[in-house]
């Protein structure tokens, strides 16, 4: 109490050498700009939380301190996922007790975890100690459609780490995950198994419902084959021939991840219908399809890198055929858009970049292309359309 009050001096004598303030109301009236300072104005659900502690009395930090401990917040959902909390909660409300017992933990330390992301709409308290899943929570379940578990626990664990590092970048223009893991991404994924399962579940949760928002904006009648590049564990080629009987795909990606993914298609509907090939972008891809479609590929890749990949697919491509990049295109101009924070993601994670239209453009004439056209989706992500020159 003294402290906060000796802070409060401290302040108002500042304020007073600085402004000449001299009225008790002119110092009032500082004082509580100067303590209060600009809010985030936030929406309902778990960004409306202090919203409802300013209506209890109990107001927000400033929007600098909020911003600065975004990772408190972050790292609490990463525990979260974790420790499997929301599928210990998916049959109803449970005790901490209960829930500290089946996750492992230390009961009251969970108990100040699950309070904390109640505030933040993950979880619901209800009474007598005891917690359910808010709607916000159930995407933290292991298997249900749009689950966002995986993803939630590689942006807890790699992406974290390298982000701590993101100064390292910013000073060398250099990857800052390399200097924190030694490797490159890929390089570190191929020689850590249970990493490389979980970014890999990841990709393929967020390529699943891609897939459907593609879907929805691109026409896919007339390519009869179609091959995924980089396509990971085959999720969004599988989505995209589920819809398209009439046409064969091939799941193009390295060995270490073409071995993970042949288990996936024992028993699937379409599972005759794709071809999984092992290889190296970089030196080639597989020939002779009407179609070739590279799903967040490109952003991995610093420019000349992604020229090489595009060049081989062009190599590859039949006479009429055409190339399709889904991806993120980043505004030219000043608009808020998140995609500008996944750029730096991709100078922390990869060395990559996002792109505008034009430096798309620019892009696939290098390699060989022209840019035909650029379909919005429901997603985040556009689908490029291009064909070679």
């Amino acid at each position: 109490m003294v402290a906060r009050w000796l802070l409060r001096w401290r302040v108002l004598g500042s304020l007073v050498r600085a402004r000449g303030v001299v009225s008790w109301t002119e110092v009032k009236a500082h004082l509580r700009h100067f303590l209060r300072g600009p809010r985030l104005r936030h929406r309902s659900g778990a960004s409306g939380t202090y919203e409802s502690e300013s209506r209890n009395g109990n107001p927000p930090p400033p929007v600098l301190f909020q911003m600065a401990t975004g990772y408190w917040l972050s790292q609490a959902v990463y525990v979260a996922a974790k420790l499997g909390l929301a599928d210990l909660l998916k049959d109803g409300p449970r005790s901490c007790g209960e829930l500290a017992a089946a996750a492992g933990t230390d009961p009251w330390c969970l108990y100040r975890l699950m309070r904390a992301l109640s505030m933040a709409s993950v979880f619901v308290q209800t009474q007598h100690g005891h917690f359910a899943l808010a709607s916000l929570g159930k995407s933290l379940q292991s298997d249900v459609p749009g689950s966002q578990r995986a993803i939630i626990v590689t942006l807890g664990e790699i992406h974290y780490h390298a982000w701590g590092n993101l100064l390292h970048s910013i000073r060398t223009g250099s990857t800052a995950f390399t200097s924190v893991f030694k490797s490159g991404l890929f390089g570190y994924l191929q020689h850590t198994p249970e990493a490389a399962e979980t970014f890999n579940k990841g990709m393929s949760d967020v390529a699943s419902m891609l897939a459907y928002a593609v879907l929805l904006a691109y026409d896919f009648s007339g390519i009869s084959s179609l091959v995924d590049v980089g396509g990971g564990h085959g999720t969004f080629l599988r989505t995209i021939l589920q819809l398209n009987p009439e046409m064969k795909g091939t799941i193009f990606d390295l060995h270490s991840t073409i071995e993970q993914a042949r288990q996936y298609f024992n028993g699937e509907p379409c599972g005759d219908r794709i071809a999984v090939i092992g290889g190296d972008f970089f030196h080639s891809v597989p020939e002779g399809a009407d179609a070739y479609v590279l799903c967040g590929v490109i952003h991995d890749w610093d420019d000349d890198s992604a020229i090489q990949i595009l060049r081989n697919c062009r190599l590859a491509l039949n006479r009429n055929g055409r190339l399709l990049l889904v991806e993120v295109v980043m505004p030219d101009d000043d608009r808020h858009c998140f995609s500008k924070l996944l750029d730096l993601n991709m100078l922390v994670m990869t060395g990559g970049r996002e792109r505008t239209r034009a430096e798309f453009a620019v892009l696939l004439k290098t390699a060989g292309y022209s840019l035909t056209r650029i379909i919005p989706t429901l997603a985040p992500q556009s689908v490029l359309e291009a064909i070679p020159n």
